[in-house]
């Protein structure tokens, strides 16, 4: 958090009270840090990472259709055979009537399948695999803005709900005061038991407030360590990053348009349509395969010892009619065609809306820390003057406690807007597209995905995963 001198003393609040909730450690643990540990740990980013990898197998997939297809084959077994003849012929010929001849063939061979045309499909599934991976990588950045925005509102939320903890105790110990004050201008008669009620009441209801507020900083530091993996321990104040922002809101809202990964990610989609409608049509193409195959049999027959043989095909299939089914094919792919070139107007629009609403929220922020900061210094005076005035009689308790509520109330409006003006800030970046690691200078080995795309689509065999990213 960031304040003038004004309202400096909500830092001490923030910081007093989370380092009094939290475990201490050597060195605090910064926003930076937080947010590279979930740029490594997240489970959500990770996941992304691993669909990110086999999305890149469609890549190796499709180019198999360029590459031959080679099945080798092998038999062996026994064959018993009786036949019998004419007996007078038998006798004529000098031999039984009766034979049996007894064989065991064997025999192995190999084919080979090469598809020399089939209507460019094996060209344009390559241009769709490369299109999804290119898409899929998008999804994967849209996933990282996603998780870093997440953890720097984690982290936050936990500064702002730590320092909301701290601000209720002094808040309640305050009422206290006014508490036995009361009950002690009540003993010599100066006030009424209608005053020490309203204390008391004050004071009961600004502990079921410490316990939500309790309850609250319970949740966040749940919810940090889901997002970042790490326990909280001494958070150091948060900063925003208006440095890396644009300059005005028509630049933010160009930047999202042109580099936002759920834009880019839908127009890759269409691309890999594009192609996919091609790969469809390629059914109504005629298809020329060349084959050949070589085969050598074993005592297939009585007197022969071995059979050798070979063959080489060229093959042309014309496909005249299939049952419809390809022709249904193509105008589905055509009607999914149009529906991702409407999704990338669907995601435009809605980034445009995001940069507008988190811009008006930024610019909210930093109005209300000024108003809060102007409201903290004017409620701190007042509060000094009504217990002045309560203490000559010309005040009531209910004013004081009025006015120590007030102040309450503008010191906690101080301390959201200080958290709102830091996560602002990032959700700013993100709506642009430019909330990653690299931007932000985090002190992290940077996932490359190209790694392992570089590693998988020339590889003709293998069952390992590959070792590297």
């Amino acid at each position: 958090m960031w304040l003038s001198a004004t309202g400096g003393r909500i830092v001490a609040f923030a910081a007093v009270a989370f380092f009094s909730a939290s475990s201490l450690s050597a060195h605090a643990q910064t926003l930076e840090q937080a947010l590279a540990a979930a740029y490594k740990n997240n489970p959500t980013l990770n996941s992304q990472r691993a669909a990110t990898r086999a999305t890149d197998e469609y890549v190796p997939i499709a180019l198999a259709g360029y590459r031959p297809q080679v099945f080798g084959s092998a038999y062996a077994g026994a064959q018993w055979a009786e036949t019998r003849v004419d007996s007078g012929y038998a006798l004529l010929q000098g031999n039984n009537a009766i034979s049996n001849t007894r064989t065991t063939p064997t025999g192995v061979g190999v084919t080979i399948s090469q598809t020399i045309y089939n209507g460019l499909r094996t060209a344009n599934s390559v241009r769709s695999a490369e299109s999804q991976v290119k898409g899929q990588r998008e999804l994967l950045r849209n996933t990282e803005q996603l998780v870093l925005l997440d953890a720097a509102t984690a982290y936050m939320n936990v500064l702002q709900n730590a320092a909301l903890v701290e601000l209720q105790k002094q808040n309640l110990e305050a009422l206290r005061e006014e508490l036995r004050a009361a009950r002690d201008r009540f003993a010599v008669g100066e006030i009424t038991r209608t005053d020490v009620a309203q204390a008391e009441a004050s004071v009961a209801d600004a502990q079921s407030q410490l316990a939500l507020a309790d309850s609250n900083l319970n949740a966040s530091n749940a919810v940090f360590y889901q997002v970042i993996g790490l326990r909280p321990t001494k958070l150091s104040p948060g900063r925003p990053i208006d440095g890396m922002l644009p300059k005005t809101l028509p630049a933010a809202v160009s930047s999202g348009l042109s580099n936002h990964p759920a834009v880019k990610s839908a127009e890759f989609a269409v691309d890999a349509a594009v192609a996919n409608v091609k790969v469809a049509e390629a059914a109504l193409s005629p298809t020329l395969t060349l084959n050949g195959s070589a085969s050598s049999d074993y005592n297939s027959a009585q007197y022969t010892e071995r059979q050798t043989a070979a063959s080489a095909t060229l093959n042309l299939s014309v496909p005249i009619y299939q049952g419809g089914s390809e022709f249904a094919t193509i105008r589905q792919s055509k009607e999914t065609l149009g529906q991702y070139r409407i999704e990338v107007d669907v995601n435009r629009e809605q980034v445009r809306a995001n940069v507008v609403q988190y811009w008006g929220n930024l610019e909210a922020a930093k109005a209300a820390i000024e108003s809060a900061q102007a409201s903290v210094a004017a409620n701190e005076i007042a509060l000094r003057g009504v217990r002045e005035e309560w203490r000559v009689g010309q005040r009531t308790t209910l004013d004081v406690l009025n006015a120590q509520t007030a102040l309450f109330d503008a010191r906690a409006n101080l301390v959201i807007a200080q958290r709102d003006r830091v996560v602002a800030s990032y959700a700013v970046l993100s709506a642009t597209g430019q909330l990653n690691s690299t931007r932000l200078g985090l002190k992290v080995a940077t996932y490359n995905p190209q790694v392992h795309y570089n590693q998988v689509r020339d590889a003709w065999i293998g069952v390992r995963t590959p070792g590297g990213q």
